[in-house]
């Protein structure tokens, strides 16, 4: 199966936004869920080290996404912050 059979399934398929991740998130919400994400990618990222190769590789990408995608979630649903006036 090639990328161009992918695309058109993975566009078919409704977005539940239900995350998941691998170990309990600590602290709130969102916040709890991209900081298990980030230590999640930042693990794989130490296994890619330690064993270079093209599946330690992929698996960090995957970390690295998955982080990215809960941050840009974090960013989208924060509060907008108020500023002091000078």
């Amino acid at each position: 199966m090639t990328t161009k059979d992918i695309h058109p399934l993975l566009d078919d398929l409704a977005d539940t936004r239900e995350v998941v991740i691998r170990r309990v998130a600590d602290g709130d919400g969102l916040t709890g869920v991209w900081r298990a994400a980030a230590q999640d990618a930042r693990l794989a990222y130490a296994d890619w080290c330690a064993a270079p190769g093209a599946r330690t590789h992929a698996t960090y990408l995957a970390a690295e996404d998955q982080a990215d995608a809960a941050l840009e979630s974090l960013h989208v649903h924060a509060e907008p912050r108020v500023r002091a006036a000078a």
